[in-house]
């Protein structure tokens, strides 16, 4: 399924090299993006990929969407976002999508980094549950009725459980299982934090079934050669200018990772 078919980037640039987000996404203004089932965006340290994604989550209002008028000159990033515009796509029927399935979400690498260190400081378990329910929408009221509930007790149980059962990659892994549900559009950030090769590409080949079977679509930012080389996915290389698709074995970072395994080639025959 093709929730989000396109999105357009703001053309409007200042040459001020402090205003976010122009100075990340200077070479791609004006650029338009058409997305597949599953769309990789590609790039080294300073692309901007994981500036473009939140530009995406934030003008289609994913929860968990960083707040762009927060880094200061609040009237560029405002007027960034304004300047974009996107395009949903179609429905099995071929008729216009509306709206976002309710479930989509934006899922950066923090989210998990947050979510093994939940696990890991016991201390600093409850407080940090409330919070994750205060930043996905609850009031005060409703985090205090959740946190007093035989449901937040349980929960409390079950990770405290899991602190002593997985490792940071299981503790990933168990993440994108249960957060990943069908029917939605997720836009993933990174998705290999704290995973091995093996579970790059189990995770990987989750997303291709999930996109394939279950009517979800994907938005990733990654620069791992295990996740490019299992996706079944379209490319975008951010690195190129103009922008343009690539295929995955073309990549820098993963040409990177041949170049050094084919100099140690006699180590492994």
């Amino acid at each position: 399924m093709i929730y989000l078919r396109s999105f357009k980037l703001s053309k409007v640039i200042e040459r001020n090299p402090n205003i976010y987000p122009d100075y990340v996404l200077k070479a791609i203004a004006g650029e338009v993006l058409v997305f597949d089932r599953i769309t990789v965006l590609y790039g080294n340290n300073g692309s901007g990929k994981s500036t473009l994604l939140n530009v995406i989550a934030s003008k289609l209002g994913l929860p968990r969407a960083e707040r762009m008028t927060s880094y200061g000159h609040s009237i560029y990033a405002q007027r960034f976002l304004e300047l974009s515009s996107y395009r949903l796509g179609q429905d099995e029927q071929e008729r216009n999508i509306r709206e976002l399935p309710k479930g989509s979400r934006y899922i950066k690498s923090e989210d998990i980094l947050y979510e093994i260190k939940k696990i890991q400081q016991a201390s600093v378990l409850r407080e940090s549950m409330v919070y994750e329910q205060r930043n996905g929408g609850m009031s005060k009221n409703q985090a205090a009725e959740y946190e007093s509930s035989n449901a937040f007790k349980k929960q409390l149980d079950n990770i405290q459980f899991s602190q002593e059962k997985y490792s940071n990659g299981e503790t990933s892994m168990a993440f994108f299982e249960e957060n990943l549900q069908p029917g939605n559009l997720y836009v993933l950030d990174e998705p290999e934090t704290s995973l091995s090769p093996a579970n790059q590409i189990r995770i990987a080949e989750q997303i291709n079934e999930l996109a394939r079977y279950f009517d979800n679509q994907f938005i990733i930012a990654t620069h791992s050669p295990f996740i490019l080389g299992t996706l079944h996915a379209k490319v975008y290389n951010l690195d190129a200018s103009p922008l343009q698709t690539a295929e995955w074995y073309e990549l820098e970072n993963v040409q990177s990772f041949y170049q050094f395994f084919k100099q140690h080639k006699h180590l492994f025959e």
